[in-house]
C-alpha cells in the first residue's frame, strides 16, 4: 500500500473545493409558496394572527426554542431580531394561494468552508401545516442550498422526543445520523438532539422524488396525491 493510498483510509479522501457563499437574501420562488426573508413590517401581522388567533396553536411552539407570544407587539419585536439575523438566516413563507405570511424557515449553522449548512427554525401557522406548500417550502431551500449555492451538506436537527419533525426529515429524504444525549437545554427542559442529513450525492435522486410528488399531476381534484413523496424511494424508484 502506498503512502497516498494510506492516508485516504485512514484520514479520509482529499477534498478540493473553494469556501461556498452563505446565503444571501434571495427570494426562492415555488409554485405554491414564495420565501421572502423576514420582513416585520410587511409580514408580521399575518405571521401573528395565524399563529395566535382564532385557528391557530398553543402547541405548535412545544419543540420551539421561543413563543408563544405574549401579544403582537412582543411578535413583531422578536421578528425584528430574526430580520437582522445573518445566521441563522430566517425567511418568510408566502402562501401563494392567498398572499398571507404563513410560516418561518431558516438556515442556520452556515460553514461555507466546509460546504455544510442546516435548515431550521421551521414552523408553519396550522392552515398550511401537512399540506404541499410546506413540502415545497423545504424544497426550495434545499434546492437553492446544493443547486445554487453548491453545498455539499444539509442538515436537519430536532427534539429527539419531536416525533412529527423526525417523520419529515426522513419524509424529505434525510439520513438518520445519530442521537446527541444532553444537547440543549430548551425553555428548562432537556433536548436530546436527533441529527439527520443529505449529502450532495443523496440529492439529485431527492431532488427528483421532490419534483414528481410536487408536479400537480400528482394530485386529484381535490387535492389528494397519487405517491408519496417517499414512494420511489420504497420502491426502488419505478415509475409514478
Amino acid at each position: 500500500m502506498d503512502i497516498e493510498r494510506h492516508n485516504d483510509e485512514v484520514l479520509g479522501p482529499r477534498v478540493a473545493m473553494t469556501p461556498r457563499k452563505p446565503p444571501g437574501r434571495e427570494v426562492l420562488q415555488g409554485r405554491y409558496v414564495r420565501l421572502e426573508p423576514v420582513d416585520p413590517a410587511r409580514h408580521a401581522h399575518d405571521l401573528y394572527a395565524l399563529s395566535h388567533g382564532p385557528g391557530g396553536s398553543v402547541e405548535m411552539w412545544d419543540y420551539m426554542g421561543y413563543g408563544p407570544f405574549a401579544d403582537e407587539a412582543a411578535f413583531r419585536a422578536w421578528a425584528a431580531e430574526r430580520a437582522a439575523s445573518t445566521d441563522p438566516l430566517f425567511y418568510t413563507v408566502i402562501d401563494l394561494s392567498n398572499g398571507k405570511a404563513s410560516g418561518m424557515m431558516s438556515y442556520l449553522r452556515i460553514a461555507p468552508a466546509d460546504g455544510a449548512i442546516e435548515i431550521g427554525h421551521i414552523w408553519f401557522v396550522p392552515s398550511i401545516q401537512r399540506s404541499r406548500k410546506t413540502t415545497e417550502a423545504a424544497f426550495l431551500l434545499a434546492k437553492h442550498a446544493f443547486d445554487d449555492l453548491g453545498y455539499r451538506r444539509l442538515e436537519w436537527k430536532c427534539n429527539a422526543g419531536n416525533a412529527p419533525s423526525r417523520r419529515a426529515a426522513l419524509r424529505f429524504g434525510f439520513t438518520f445520523e445519530g442521537l446527541f444525549r444532553q444537547h440543549m437545554i430548551v425553555k428548562g427542559r432537556n433536548r436530546d438532539t436527533a441529527w439527520y442529513a443529505i449529502v450532495q450525492q443523496d440529492w439529485p435522486a431527492i431532488r427528483a422524488d421532490f419534483e414528481h410528488w410536487l408536479d400537480p399531476a400528482n394530485f386529484t381534484a381535490d387535492g389528494r396525491q397519487r405517491a408519496a413523496l417517499d414512494a420511489r424511494r420504497h420502491a426502488g424508484k419505478q415509475p409514478f
